[in-house]
């Protein structure tokens, strides 16, 4: 079976009733020249560096199920992921349940609780006048990022395979290429567009 788009993901995660680990990744791209309209648009804020942002989706055990939706760097995780429609495709489901980290924050009322994001971290005078709950919350933490981490390994494991290095074609254009292990990644999406698409080619 070949998850094409994430709404086939999500019905896939709505029949099965497993949960899934979601994250975004940078792949870096070509710096635009100098002097040239929109040339801050695909710099990252977190590794500044000019990039394009996928989204990336696996099963609990870092499986791939999804790579796409790509986006400009500059983009944040959530509205990548509004874009992408998923807080849409969740709305139609109940038994979805996804593990994000803290980027994702606000998704999980949006979505019924379908999105779990990790707890937030309170300012330390007010941990003081609660004894304990800074060891439960970090305990918490901890707990989350234990269920969630097998995503990155998924990730890296794309990266070492050269399936999300950097990107030396358009950067209108990011194409995912297949890793070479079939039954690890079961499927990359077809090409997503960052912005306008390029003109096509005239008929003979």
């Amino acid at each position: 079976m070949r998850l094409q788009t994430l709404a086939d993901v999500i019905a896939h995660l709505d029949h099965v009733r497993a949960p899934a680990l979601m994250d975004a990744t940078e792949i870096r791209v070509r710096r635009p020249t100098a002097k040239r309209a929109g040339q801050g648009q695909f710099i990252s804020g977190k590794s500044r560096t000019n990039a394009v942002k996928a989204l990336v989706i696996t099963d609990v055990q870092g499986r791939l199920l999804f790579c796409g939706a790509t986006v400009r760097g500059s983009t944040a995780d959530i509205t990548q992921a509004h874009q992408a429609g998923l807080v849409d495709w969740l709305n139609h489901t109940n038994g979805v349940q996804i593990l994000t980290d803290a980027g994702y924050q606000g998704l999980g009322a949006q979505t019924r609780g379908q999105v779990i994001t990790p707890t937030l971290r309170h300012h330390k005078k007010a941990l003081e006048r609660m004894p304990g709950i800074a060891e439960l919350r970090q305990a918490q933490r901890r707990e989350h990022a234990q269920r969630r981490v097998r995503v990155e390994h998924g990730i890296a494991h794309l990266k070492n395979w050269r399936s999300l290095a950097r990107h030396h074609g358009r950067r209108e254009i990011t194409t995912p290429r297949s890793a070479p292990s079939p039954a690890y990644c079961p499927t990359l999406n077809t090409p997503t567009a960052v912005g306008p698409s390029p003109p096509s080619p005239p008929a003979r």
